[in-house]
């Protein structure tokens, strides 16, 4: 009897819902688990994700899963940074999700704060003040998600593309394009791939 496929859970705002894609195909969910059916690892995704979302709203979404994450991907924290949302009590939601899904025995991949530096809605006389608090929270952030046993994907390297290259950003010029979230999921995906061997192959 073949096994189950492996269940991988995208939860978080925009990003992880893919808004700003041109294709379903294009967003988060079915590019990672694409990767996984590449490295011969069966995989369906569910989006409990909701468009907006602070890190406030986690905790709804991880309740909404229930039991039937094995992986998750948790995207969070531009809309905390652009609602002024104070960093402690952010970490603190973020970090009670977290916990639930770790206690539940989910592997977690945390896709933190994007630098909001590089928005050009955002007027170049406070980009540098956007850079230093979007790279502010995501340390606190990271720090809280690895105190969890949670992988935190490293996306400078994406953000530096976002810079150079206009169209990886969609038409509303915040949301990522097909082609943005092809570049985010190459950092993402190999993750995720790492976290699913954990769970199939526990030792």
């Amino acid at each position: 009897m073949a096994s189950e496929p492996l269940r991988l859970a995208l939860f978080g705002d925009s990003l992880a819902a893919g808004v700003g894609a041109s294709s379903t195909a294009d967003t988060l969910g079915p590019l990672v688990t694409a990767d996984l059916a590449a490295a011969g690892v069966a995989a369906e995704h569910r989006v409990f994700a909701v468009s907006g979302a602070r890190s406030a709203a986690l905790a709804g979404q991880v309740a909404a899963a229930g039991a039937w994450p094995q992986v998750a991907a948790v995207v969070v924290g531009a809309n905390d940074l652009t609602h002024a949302v104070p960093v402690d009590q952010a970490v603190a939601e973020l970090t009670s999700a977290l916990r639930t899904l770790r206690r539940a025995g989910v592997e977690v991949v945390l896709v933190p704060a994007p630098d909001l530096g590089i928005v050009v809605h955002v007027p170049p006389a406070l980009r540098e003040f956007a850079r230093a608090a979007s790279a502010d929270f995501r340390a606190a952030q990271s720090r809280a998600a690895v105190a969890l046993g949670v992988t935190v994907a490293d996306t400078s390297g994406a953000s530096a593309d976002f810079v150079r290259d206009p169209s990886m950003f969609s038409a509303d010029r915040f949301h990522p394009s097909s082609a943005g979230y092809r570049r985010i999921a190459a950092d993402v995906a190999p993750l995720v791939r790492a976290a699913a061997r954990t769970v199939l192959e526990p030792r």
